[in-house]
């Protein structure tokens, strides 16, 4: 599990074995999201509250080609 980077108490990671299209997840303690890039969508969720969710979604939208970049970088192979 690759993390990404961390922000705001949240750490943003892919799993080894990811699929298309591109996402990140997210955790901090308990609470978990897993949000579409392209989209900017949650796809899943769980115990986070909508301030939360408004904060990763911002993170995620200022760091998107931060993201993809790490993405394109873990999973193409040479």
């Amino acid at each position: 599990m690759p993390t990404v980077m961390r922000r705001e108490g949240w750490r943003f990671f892919f799993y080894s074995d990811e699929h298309e299209p591109k996402h990140i997840h997210a955790e901090k303690g308990d609470a978990y999201i897993r949000i579409e890039l392209d989209l900017a969508e949650v796809t899943d969720c769980y115990r986070v509250s909508p301030r939360e969710i408004k904060k990763v979604l911002r993170i995620v939208e200022q760091e998107k080609e931060y993201i993809e970049k790490a993405w394109d970088e873990y999973f193409t192979e040479e």
